[in-house]
């Protein structure tokens, strides 16, 4: 049987997303004629996530597709087994990924295919407060969020405001070349990303192929799913993950 075929695919990993799911959130957008699918990763919930998804993979077969992890490994590891899974399974042109909460809604995140194009290859949202856009964040995320956008624009030497924001799309092609490879950190690989597209290109180039967009709407959905205790590892993540850009930019 041919792989069906779709413009884009979105890969949302999932932990404990029952209540979510349960509410049905996610049956607005799939109702709609849109020319993508979603890819969704358990990882390892403990509270009936995965009969859910398998639930809603049956009632869109066209566009859902339900990915289990044999046990909890993390977001980066969610992401990047929903991406290999769905490029080995699946015909698109595009693939990206969202947080479950969807503090940024599917039907922006499908707004910025647009901007792939000409030479540009990775699209990513931004929470930039402006006019006309409405971005709710509580304030000690805010100001924890800046911190380390600080440090990682740092580490990176790379004019970005927001690294962390969970709406990023590629190509297939660029995909497949960023995720080949386990990440160091369970949660701060967005910045792997941007260092591994970096060493791809080189950065005279890599610049040219990312787009940073402001979203015209973002809304902070509750408690994160990053444990407290992270905190520590945090930092632990950053020495290790600027240790890899210092190897990378020697080896240029």
């Amino acid at each position: 049987m041919p792989k069906l075929s779709y413009t884009t695919c979105i890969v949302i990993p999932c932990y404990n997303e029952v209540k979510e799911l349960k509410n049905r959130v996610y049956d607005g957008f799939l109702e709609q004629d849109s020319d993508a699918f979603i890819c969704f990763v358990d990882d390892g919930s403990t509270d009936g996530t995965f009969k859910e998804l398998q639930a809603l993979e049956k009632q869109y077969p066209t566009k859902v597709v339900a990915y289990k992890n044999e046990a909890n490994v993390g977001k980066a590891e969610s992401v990047r087994n929903g991406i290999n899974y769905a490029t080995a399974n699946f015909d698109f042109k595009l693939i990206g990924y969202l947080d479950a909460d969807l503090a940024t809604s599917l039907e922006e995140f499908c707004s910025l295919t647009f901007y792939v194009k000409d030479n540009i290859s990775f699209v990513f949202g931004s929470r930039i407060m402006k006019l006309g856009s409405i971005i709710e964040r509580k304030s000690s995320r805010f100001f924890i969020g800046r911190f380390i956008a600080t440090i990682i624009s740092k580490i990176l030497d790379l004019k970005v405001y927001d690294t962390q924001c969970g709406s990023k799309l590629f190509t297939k092609e660029l995909a497949l070349e960023v995720f080949n490879k386990p990440f160091v950190s369970r949660w701060l690989f967005d910045v792997e990303i941007f260092n591994r597209i970096v060493v791809l290109y080189g950065k005279e180039i890599a610049l040219q192929k990312m787009l940073e967009i402001p979203l015209k709407r973002w809304v902070d959905q509750g408690d994160s799913k990053v444990k407290t205790s992270y905190f520590f590892q945090l930092w632990l993540d950053l020495y290790k993950i600027n240790k890899i850009v210092k190897q990378s930019a020697k080896a240029q």
